[in-house]
């Protein structure tokens, strides 16, 4: 029996094959709540993140 090797793309071609097209935001309700997940667990990197996420959608974040 063999097992036959599946190809997987690099993190880089997945990347790029990611960014071709636009990716629709969440609500910006649903971004808020995600925001405020996020501050409550300490996670800076995904504060600022969902940040600009919302800032991307229209809304507006202010800073402490």
């Amino acid at each position: 029996m063999s097992t036959a090797m599946v190809r997987r793309p690099t993190e880089g071609a997945a990347v790029h094959a990611a960014s071709r097209s636009p990716r629709p935001l969440p609500p910006t309700p649903s971004l808020f709540a995600s925001l405020v997940t996020a501050y409550a667990v300490g996670d800076r990197h995904g504060v600022n993140l969902i940040a600009h996420a919302i800032a991307r959608n229209g809304g507006e974040v202010g800073e402490r």
